[in-house]
């Protein structure tokens, strides 16, 4: 056995941003931040202190939002439901294209 065969990794803590990190990243305040994790618009974990912490990937999800409620002047207590629609139709479109792609 080589030495790269016997090689460890060690475990990567996974990456995470806390709320003022999440706010910084995306210019919005805490307040309207904390305000779209409860009406559910964007998911975010609570540690044993009750502090919020985001994936990165919710960055992208606040831009979204960011966008709809800009262009379409969309209120924040709907925009979750826009999202997961919007989400929806693209599962759907996905799924038509891989079927007509598989000749079905």
């Amino acid at each position: 056995m080589t030495v790269a065969a016997r090689a460890s990794y060690a475990l990567s803590v996974p990456v995470r941003l806390d709320l003022e990190s999440f706010a910084r990243a995306t210019q919005t305040h805490p307040d309207l931040i904390r305000k779209l994790v409860l009406l559910g618009a964007l998911d975010a974990q609570s540690d044993s202190a009750g502090h919020l912490w985001f994936a990165p990937a919710q960055v992208a999800s606040m831009a979204r939002i960011k966008r709809l409620r800009a262009s379409l002047s969309i209120n924040y207590a709907s925009v979750g439901l826009v999202c997961d629609l919007l989400d929806r139709i693209a599962a759907l479109e996905a799924t038509a294209c891989a079927s007509q792609r598989s000749g079905g």
